[in-house]
């Protein structure tokens, strides 16, 4: 963090640097905020036909972030893993509570937060509507809240035997870029400014969500790793799957590494925040019409399959068209664990 402080209260502090740029944005956004910042609650106005999505994350200095890192990259980041979940359910930004624990009252860094923080927010028309600030260790904590149509949110558990498995976008790059900063591997610095953004300033799918709504059987987006992740909706859906390693998007930076980076930053890297979802076959020309309206890439990487034992299998296929043995596979199933 910097080091200008300031003798900022924290009721000055919320004015300064939130309340104000909140109330700003609601005088422009019509929606569901009856009451925002001011009050003990907000107020959200429900249609009857609608259905409210919560969703909440916690970013750690030292755990999630460097302690040093951009605060404006770290505002923006802060909204968008939220943002990335609602669209995983196919919902609608609504508004976003913020809690932030500072360990001092640091007008430029608050600055620079503030202004990473409300670029997203006004691009996906999120506002803020509340929160709370504390000193303590950095701790960033958001609850972003979104709707969807009565009983047609995607969920994990909803995916069948025979849907392909798609992925938006492509995956890695942001373990990559975390990979360049730990110094593991040297990459030329044009490389690293075409990966950075995708970890420092990930762009939730939100409309991509959205237009999936009653085409995708499940869905979730990638955070711990693609394989990893897709684990969840085997488990939480009963099913099998298969997956064709060689499919699995990559950026053109990513593939310059060896194969064997190339496979594990794509399968666990995590910190993707794309989505991965499943759907039937016969409705590959409408996500195809989907990913050209969206100019967003959208590929089929493998296909669900019925459940053979007690416990999902997650069967990889190597680029000789064979199935990876378990010590390979199981390289390659690893994710992002917070306790590990």
């Amino acid at each position: 963090m910097q080091s200008q402080t300031s003798s900022l209260g924290e009721f000055e502090l919320i004015q300064r640097f939130f309340k104000t740029q909140s109330e700003l944005m609601l005088a422009t956004i019509p929606g569901s905020v009856k009451l925002g910042i001011g009050d003990d609650c907000a107020l959200l106005k429900m249609d009857s036909t609608e259905e409210l999505a919560i969703t909440s994350d916690m970013l750690v200095s030292g755990r999630h972030f460097f302690p040093d890192a951009n605060p404006e990259w770290l505002g923006w980041k802060a909204l968008a893993v939220n943002l990335s979940d609602l669209a995983a359910m196919g919902a609608r930004p609504l508004g976003f509570t913020l809690a932030l624990a500072l360990p001092e009252a640091n007008s430029a860094w608050l600055e620079a937060f503030s202004k990473g923080l409300f670029a997203i927010a006004n691009q996906f028309a999120c506002p803020l509507i509340g929160g709370d600030t504390t000193a303590g260790p950095l701790n960033i904590c958001i609850t972003a809240f979104g709707s969807t149509p009565k009983d047609n949110a995607i969920c994990r558990s909803g995916a069948l035997a025979g849907d392909d498995i798609w992925v938006s976008g492509a995956v890695g790059d942001a373990r990559l870029a975390l990979a360049a900063l730990r110094h593991e591997l040297e990459l030329e610095s044009r490389d690293i400014e075409a990966i950075a953004v995708r970890m420092h300033q990930p762009t939730p799918r939100v409309q991509l969500g959205i237009a999936l709504r009653g085409v995708a059987n499940a869905a979730l987006d990638i955070s711990d790793g693609l394989l990893g992740d897709l684990r969840h909706i085997l488990k939480q859906s009963g099913k099998d799957a298969e997956i064709l390693l060689d499919r699995i998007p990559k950026s053109i930076t990513l593939r310059k590494q060896s194969q064997t980076i190339q496979n594990q930053y794509a399968a666990n890297g995590g910190d993707d925040y794309e989505l991965c979802f499943t759907a039937a076959s016969n409705a590959r020309d409408v996500i195809t019409k989907i990913s050209r309206d969206l100019n967003l890439p959208l590929t089929q990487i493998g296909i669900i399959k019925a459940m053979k034992h007690s416990t999902p299998e997650l069967e990889l296929i190597g680029s000789s068209g064979t199935k990876l043995n378990p010590e390979e596979a199981n390289q390659l199933l690893k994710s992002f664990d917070h306790f590990a």
